[in-house]
């Protein structure tokens, strides 16, 4: 005797399965979870592990953000940017004074960031048009009095239809309608 079906069971088995996300979206996703974790902004000055270091669970600033999602995907950024800034220091930023390269705080600095996507991404047009912006975009901002910043274009759009970021301004690691708000100073795509 033949059990009787529900009249959806067979919805769910003729459904094609989502597509798996590429590297982006996948990025995406990892910057998207890192906001459900509370972290107070901290600027401190760690010393950390290398490689695969990281600052207090709790603790960060907007760079961190970068490094925690690129993390989620395997990709060490502390280990990245240190073995760049190794053999390249004299094309990352002097404004620190530094004689050599810092596995403590080098991949946490925006402008170094800065320095790295651009030699080891792709560097892509500034421009004012959102449709530009694509999921896992890396986007730096200089806001005012000449603090720069960094945040991640995520799959997650605001009511204009504009993709948001996620970023750590001060608050923590929030999911913002901000991409247009500071004058934008880089726009990159990494991928390793």
């Amino acid at each position: 005797m033949a059990c009787a079906q529900s009249p959806t069971a067979n919805i769910a088995d003729n459904q094609a399965p989502a597509p798996e996300k590429d590297f982006y979206g996948k990025l995406s996703d990892a910057a998207l979870q890192l906001t459900e974790n509370e972290v107070e902004y901290d600027p401190t000055y760690y010393k950390i592990p290398y490689p695969n270091g990281d600052v207090p669970k709790g603790k960060g600033v907007c760079t961190d953000v970068i490094i925690r999602a690129y993390r989620a995907l395997n990709i060490d950024l502390q280990k990245e940017v240190h073995e760049d800034m190794a053999a390249n220091f004299s094309k990352y930023p002097k404004a620190w004074g530094l004689k050599a390269p810092d596995t403590n705080i080098d991949h946490r600095r925006v402008p170094n960031l800065q320095v790295f996507f651009t030699r080891k991404g792709e560097s892509m047009a500034i421009t004012t048009k959102a449709s530009n912006y694509k999921v896992g975009d890396i986007v730096t901002w200089m806001l005012p009095a000449n603090h720069p910043h960094v945040g991640i274009v995520v799959d997650k759009k605001g009511a204009d239809g504009r993709y948001k970021v996620v970023h750590n301004i001060g608050s923590g690691q929030n999911l913002d309608d901000c991409l247009f708000d500071w004058k934008i100073t880089g726009h990159y795509r990494y991928k390793k």
